[in-house]
């Protein structure tokens, strides 16, 4: 099909395609809520456990130190990612006088890392839960986590933290700015196929182009009277 017969198709049903666009955004428009504010910090973290020379056996201790603390950023990392972790974290705030779930607290919590740093995301929608969380997370992993790594022999790692939790406000997140233009996109898509698809349909000729299509020739045609 020629350009100029798509845009034909388009003249003749732009009401067509442009009806769905319309009808998600009206609805979108209607429904819209401002995303909420979070608030968030971040706070990164180096590990690891004295190195231990025994004999003369003449190897770099530091070397060892670094190796052991890549491993131990990482297992904390994950860690932070499971239930156990944001219990203590939910059971470290109860002992301070504040209470958050577990679940609350694991879902506020994401972690990574790079060679031997551990970074810690809080995020919740409250400046001062997110504060708290992140005071208290660090205390578990500074204190407490011999009791989630037996191969540290029941003595904790030194765990110091970088930074302090400053909290401020997160940006909206991508997805939520881009919902609407998402939903005004896939409204078009769907109000071209039903053009495409009422073109198909049209049972009508309405130009000798329609006539040409079914394989007939045009003796004359009748122009419009404007």
């Amino acid at each position: 099909m020629e350009l100029r017969l798509y845009l034909n198709l388009l003249r003749r049903w732009w009401w067509l395609a442009l009806l769905p666009a319309i009808v998600i955004g009206g609805i979108g428009l209607a429904t819209y809520d401002r995303p909420p504010t979070t608030y968030g910090t971040t706070v990164r973290f180096t590990a690891s456990l004295p190195p231990t020379v025994t004999g003369d056996g003449g190897f770099d201790p530091n070397y060892y130190s670094w190796l052991t603390s890549e491993y131990i950023v990482g297992s904390l990392s994950d860690w932070i990612k499971n239930g156990a972790f944001a219990q203590a974290v939910s059971d470290e705030l109860a002992a301070q006088g504040k209470t958050i779930s577990a679940p609350a607290v694991q879902a506020s919590l994401a972690s990574d890392y790079v060679r031997s740093q551990l970074v810690l995301f809080v995020n919740t929608g409250s400046a001062d839960d997110t504060r708290a969380i992140a005071e208290a997370a660090i205390k578990v992993l500074q204190v407490r986590n011999a009791d989630a790594f037996p191969q540290l022999g029941g003595v904790n790692a030194v765990v110091n933290a970088l930074d302090t939790p400053n909290v401020g406000a997160s940006s909206p997140g991508l997805r939520s700015m881009l919902d609407l233009p998402i939903r005004l996109g896939l409204g078009l898509a769907v109000g071209l196929g039903l053009a495409f698809a009422a073109h198909y349909l049209d049972p009508f000729i309405r130009s000798k182009d329609d006539v040409e299509l079914l394989g007939l020739k045009t003796l004359g045609e009748i122009p419009k009277v404007k």
